[in-house]
């Protein structure tokens, strides 16, 4: 399993406004963080994420590094759209949060969400992308609402930062279907199920093939409580199943103890 720490940042310019992703924009990028955040944590219990925002008076990080999705809420509960984004400036900022990551073992991932035209010039982006795989920093990168402005410059970024197929650009166009949906069926989140399907299953834990979530029509706020329901489950189940075999090997230990308890008995008669 990888160990990872990963660092997502959020459009929260005004073009997050635009409704040509169900619901919005930006609403599109909160539930596909969830999805993120469940796909990272479930690879890897020692995965950790955290999350920022990039447009406003300032890029900010509204949740530090961590493997508790209540925290991840209640930083996103305080974020707003406004302004312009920052490419750039933002994934500095990420950088700087991985380097401070806890667990010095785990590996860095940037992902970001690009919905809004990037302002930057080619050439600094050129030469971020150059420091990035210098560092050995992975970035994944969601290219959705602009994507005719955008996709060629951040393939080419893409191109510069990859290192062993580690960083990934996912275009997603405007459509019927939900972001969340591609993004989970891209490189970007693949990974994290392909770690972890070893009989051939897993790789259809939460990713729409059953109860019809593949349908366009299905109603958004449906597929995703589908979904959590799939993911809560099979963690309730995990956890059962670790406590039952937990319980096992306690009530091994005691019956050891206790035919030690009786030999010695035996032996004072």
């Amino acid at each position: 399993m990888v160990l990872e720490a990963t660092m997502v940042v959020i459009d929260n310019s005004e073009y997050m406004r635009n409704g040509d992703y169900l619901t919005n924009r930006y609403q599109a990028q909160l539930d596909t963080v969830e999805v993120i955040f469940r796909r990272k944590t479930y690879s890897n219990p020692e995965n950790t994420v955290g999350i920022m925002t990039n447009a406003g008076e300032s890029v900010v990080v509204v949740s530090n590094l961590t493997s508790d999705y209540g925290q991840i809420l209640s930083g996103l509960h305080s974020t707003t759209v406004n302004g312009k984004s920052q490419f750039i400036n933002s994934i500095q900022v990420a950088c700087l949060a991985l380097k401070n990551r806890q667990n010095k073992s785990q590996r860095q991932r940037v992902i970001i969400f690009v919905g809004s035209p990037i302002t930057e010039s080619e050439k600094d982006l050129e030469k971020l992308a150059k420091r990035l795989k210098k560092n050995n920093l992975s970035v994944d990168i969601i290219n959705f609402g602009e994507q005719e402005t955008n996709t060629e410059l951040l393939e080419k970024f893409i191109s510069i930062v990859n290192s062993n197929n580690t960083s990934h650009l996912v275009t997603v166009p405007p459509g019927s279907y939900l972001l969340y949906e591609q993004v989970d069926r891209s490189p970007v989140l693949r990974e994290e199920v392909d770690t972890n399907d070893d009989s051939g299953d897993a790789g259809d834990f939460g990713t729409g093939m059953d109860f019809g979530m593949d349908d366009p029509n299905m109603d958004p706020e449906l597929a995703m409580a589908i979904r959590l329901s799939l993911e809560e489950e099979n963690a309730r189940q995990a956890k059962a199943d670790a406590d039952k075999e937990a319980g096992s090997q306690q009530d091994a230990l005691e019956s050891v103890k206790e035919e030690g308890g009786d030999d010695k008995m035996d032996e004072s008669k």
